[in-house]
């Protein structure tokens, strides 16, 4: 008597070929989702004139949604037909979240001058309060959307690959989600990398079609190699064909669409914008006819940097009382002043050397005449506006972050008769450290005994303490501080800050001065003594102004409390 015995039965083993193609994927797509985070953190940075805190709560808040992704991804029955639908949706809405918001952000500015032309409403009924005004303010908030939305969708991702990892192979996988966690740690590595090196510098609109066809082709390569097990698989295969017209359409228009929908933010015309390495620049012109000159403007992550109507008044009085209150002025440093204007007034003096020191090569090349693709008529003025100084030969740049880059000159010994710092207000944590005690402490050892240095200092009316604060911190490194101010139409009331390391104070210096030995017919020197009056009380609560000590962001608080409600480019704040 025999006894049948069943034959094995055969374990099914997860494919190499298989495997590999999931991990490469899975790599791919989390590039892909850290690439997002950037894309729309920076979008409300460089366009929405947001704070730098922007980027933080933008990451903050796509982990948090990855998250809850992660949880909901449970909810799916299907992983493979899950995985190409979930590609399909954030390649559309990962190419069109910062086009979609522009056009929104941009008709909410518009609307309200659009039914006021198309009704002929009196100015003092102009629709731009209520709920317009309600519009307008929420839609400063839908990057923050588009992050939630790409966050929950980024966050299946891991779910459902892990679940198609062991749907593959009839034995239990030990390290399924250790093998997947690494792919996408390396993955997001990479992406990073490719946004610091490729990324930062290009169009936002593109690079943003960019990432989403990784996410468009991910999706092609799962459809094909599983098609057997994806449900409805023309319906999805035909989506993904419709997506690729759409991301192709939005790659060769896109840029275009986007710039314009931001211009839409300025009510001046805008005539050119280019997205430098650091940071979004963006032209606008005024025609006033009757035979006065446009007015040509410069704002810089839409915020106003100058208008070529009052600029001449901001940079003599940064340049001249501190150029006048040095014993000599053969060696100048500038810190920042990449638009040249500064310079300009600094070889009035007639300086033997200037050593200008600025982070970003791509503004320096705008208004020293060398960008290609500006308009001809705007290097024209540009040129013309600083007087082709950063061409001079007596002009030494060096780019570089000034808080390292100062480190240089410190090794080489070099010493200055004047220093000017004119950078950008404090208003995120990297240029906070350029105003704080070491960095002062490091100008100081590069200052000779009798020069001078002047600081800008935000405004002394709209952020007083953040104003007193700069003054402060200037004491503390051990220079002898005076501060001014003066309206610049513009901006209003802005304000600067003067230090001498030995002998009189700058004030006292220039007491003695009665004209400024140079070609200048605005700035006198009894106008600059009276730029040092305050009102009375103005300093009366210094005591309890804190000094920038580096680390503290105490600066970066003052500022942020004092421009909370003025920041970015609403159309009340950002026309001349």
């Amino acid at each position: 008597m025999s006894i049948a015995t069943q034959p094995p039965t055969s374990s099914r083993s997860l494919n190499k070929w298989d495997d590999a193609l999931l991990l490469i994927t899975m790599a791919l797509l989390a590039g892909c989702g850290l690439i997002y985070e950037y894309l729309l953190s920076h979008y409300a940075g460089r366009v929405l004139g947001a704070l730098e805190a922007a980027i933080y709560t933008m990451i903050g808040i796509m982990i948090v949604s990855m998250g809850l992704g992660a949880f909901a991804a449970r909810k799916i029955r299907c992983a493979f037909t899950g995985f190409a639908v979930l590609e399909l949706i954030v390649a559309i809405c990962g190419a069109s979240a910062i086009m979609i918001t522009a056009a929104i952000i941009g008709f909410t500015a518009e609307f309200p001058e659009y039914l006021s032309q198309t009704f002929a409403l009196p100015p003092d009924t102009l629709p731009d309060g209520g709920v317009m005004q309600q519009l307008q303010t929420a839609s400063k908030y839908l990057p923050y959307f588009w992050g939630t939305l790409l966050g929950l969708m980024i966050g299946m991702e891991i779910p459902l690959i892990a679940r198609v990892r062991q749907a593959l192979s009839d034995e239990h996988l030990l390290h399924n989600a250790g093998t997947i966690y690494g792919a996408d740690y390396i993955g997001a590595g990479i992406g990073a990398a490719i946004w610091v090196s490729v990324m930062l510098a290009m169009d936002i609109e593109l690079a943003a079609t960019l990432t989403a066809s990784v996410n468009l082709l991910a999706g092609f390569v799962f459809l094909f190699r599983f098609r057997t097990r994806i449900r409805h698989f023309s319906w999805l295969l035909s989506g993904h064909f419709l997506a690729s017209i759409l991301l192709l359409m939005l790659a060769y228009f896109g840029p275009d669409w986007q710039q314009g929908f931001n211009n839409l933010l300025y009510k001046d015309k805008v005539v050119y914008a280019k997205s430098t390495r650091f940071q979004q620049l963006t032209f606008t012109q005024r025609l006033r006819g009757s035979g006065l000159p446009a007015v040509d403007s410069l704002y810089i992550n839409g915020r106003l940097q100058f208008s070529s109507e009052d600029e001449h008044i901001y940079h003599a009085f940064l340049v001249h009382p501190t150029m006048a209150a040095s014993a000599r002025h053969d060696k100048v440093l500038i810190i920042g002043g990449g638009d040249g204007l500064a310079l300009k007034q600094v070889f009035k003096w007639h300086p033997k050397q200037v050593v200008l020191m600025d982070l970003d090569e791509g503004l320096i090349d705008t208004f020293s005449g060398k960008d290609p693709k500006m308009p001809e008529f705007l290097n024209r003025k540009l040129l013309a506006l600083n007087g082709d100084s950063l061409n001079d030969s007596r002009v030494k740049i060096k780019f570089n972050d000034a808080f390292n880059g100062v480190d240089d000159l410190i090794k080489g010994k070099q010493k200055f008769d004047v220093i000017i710092v004119d950078l950008p207000d404090p208003s995120h944590p990297d240029l906070n450290k350029l105003y704080s005690d070491i960095f002062y402490l490091k100008l100081k050892q590069l200052l000779s005994g009798d020069g001078a240095i002047t600081i800008q200092s935000t405004s002394p009316y709209h952020a007083k303490n953040a104003f007193i604060s700069v003054g402060k911190t200037l004491q503390m490194a051990g220079f002898k501080v005076e501060q001014y101010h003066h309206n610049v139409p513009s901006f209003g009331e802005w304000g600067w800050t003067i230090g001498t390391v030995m002998g009189k104070d700058a004030l006292s210096r220039l007491q003695s001065v009665q004209h400024f030995p140079i070609n200048e017919h605005w700035l006198t020197p009894a106008l600059t003594r009276a730029a040092f009056e305050f009102p009375g009380n103005f300093y009366d609560d210094q005591k309890n102004v804190k000094a920038n000590v580096l680390g503290s962001l105490q600066l970066y608080r003052y500022h942020l409390a004092a421009w909370k409600d003025e920041q970015g480019v609403d159309p009340s704040i950002a026309s001349n």
